[in-house]
């Protein structure tokens, strides 16, 4: 294997996870211009994105851990021509059952990102993987980020079935090039598909730095959740924002993206604690921006609110990968997708209740609902410091300066 990635190659990877996630969240802001289409009931629209959502969580389970049994480039190009032909169906769909089942489809195989972000930091050395994996993160989020105006634009003018038309021939594009560009790699002494599933909680109990980053992990995707779960809504209310407005509103949120590089640098440099507990402060705190940002009517508090957040989820979440990655080279696969599934189960569950405050108890309730998630974080943050003036940490996290 390569001691480091190219460039090029880099920006490929990024590239291909940002495209690959965004195709979970282009329905978003076109719920109800699809279920208007398609004749679903009002109580059922919800399940255009709930079934895309599900899908998600299915492909990290099951389909993310075969990146320890299986050869990496065929797996990932299998799950990319998986998803192309759910994009398709989603265009072509005349009814909600067919339109659910490509949805379903659609996120299973868009964990095709999480095989790719691995593969990633097999390529690189220890002393560059944090900002490899920095970098590539930043593709992902600008993808989930981006989804969103991208979805809203195209649809305006071409109507929403061209947007996972558009879609569609992005990816099989996209699998082309991956097809010539991405190296093989092999994993080493795999010990089957059934032992590797039936190896998942055995991992879960016996390694706690899992189980810290993913509760930190899910507790501020939660908080991000419930804040652009929320907002769109809030924005047309309050401000009275159209379709584009909030398409705008979005793309500018996307800016916390380019805090991903860095973060792979400080980790690379031993501040993973540190920045950790920066990481959950700016959380916290954009929460109360954007608290202040309606009650004074201030679209550029509000920005900066959604600058700070993303920028603090994207902090912590390439720590928490370079933390993990750094660990056990044959477990990375597993890791990663035990890892995203508990954050994914984490942000489904505050979706739903975000949706729920934000439409019976208003902005504010929605601000403390997202400032408690990081209130928590920071708590049990608080808690590293006790642990280890206990006992000493292995030399694994030593190594990560005790990340």
């Amino acid at each position: 294997m390569p001691a480091a990635l190219s460039t090029g190659l880099t920006l490929l990877f990024a590239v291909a996870c940002g495209l690959c996630v965004a195709n979970i969240y282009f329905a978003q802001p076109l719920i109800g211009p699809i279920a208007a289409t398609l004749q679903m009931h009002a109580g059922l629209a919800g399940l255009i994105m709930t079934l895309t959502q599900l899908g998600y969580g299915a492909g990290l389970l099951f389909l993310v851990p075969l990146a320890d049994v299986v050869e990496n480039r065929r797996l990932i190009l299998a799950a990319m021509a998986g998803a192309v032909v759910g994009l398709v169906g989603i265009a072509l769909s005349n009814s909600a059952v067919t339109f659910l089942a490509a949805s379903f489809l659609v996120g299973t195989c868009a964990v095709a990102a999480q095989v790719l972000v691995p593969l990633a930091s097999h390529l690189v050395a220890d002393a560059t993987r944090g900002k490899v994996v920095g970098n590539i993160m930043a593709g992902l989020l600008a993808g989930i980020m981006l989804a969103r105006p991208f979805s809203s634009l195209v649809a305006s003018a071409f109507g929403w079935r061209a947007v996972f038309a558009v879609s569609a021939l992005l990816m099989a594009v996209l699998a082309g090039v991956l097809w010539r560009a991405l190296p093989r790699r092999h994993p080493h002494r795999s010990i089957g598909y059934a032992r590797t599933l039936a190896s998942l909680p055995g991992i879960v109990r016996r390694t706690p730095l899992l189980r810290r980053r993913a509760l930190y992990q899910g507790l501020l995707f939660s908080a991000f959740q419930a804040f652009w779960t929320a907002v769109p809504l809030a924005l047309a209310h309050e401000f009275g924002l159209g379709q584009g407005g909030i398409a705008l509103f979005a793309l500018a949120g996307a800016a916390g993206a380019l805090v991903a590089p860095w973060a792979g640098r400080l980790a690379d440099r031993g501040h993973t604690q540190p920045a950790t507990g920066a990481a959950i402060g700016v959380a916290l705190l954009s929460f109360g921006v954007a608290a202040l940002g309606f009650r004074f009517h201030s679209m550029a508090a509000l920005v900066a609110a959604a600058v700070l957040l993303d920028g603090a989820v994207q902090l912590c979440n390439v720590l928490s990968l370079r933390s993990l990655y750094i660990m056990a080279p044959e477990l990375r696969g597993r890791l990663n997708g035990l890892f995203l599934t508990f954050i994914f189960l984490c942000a489904a569950v505050a979706s739903a209740l975000a949706a729920a405050v934000y439409t019976f108890h208003g902005w504010g309730a929605l601000c403390a609902l997202g400032a408690g998630f990081g209130g928590v974080g920071l708590l049990y943050y608080g808690t590293e410091f006790r642990r280890k003036a206990l006992s000493p940490p292995p030399a694994a996290a030593l190594r990560d300066n005790k990340g």
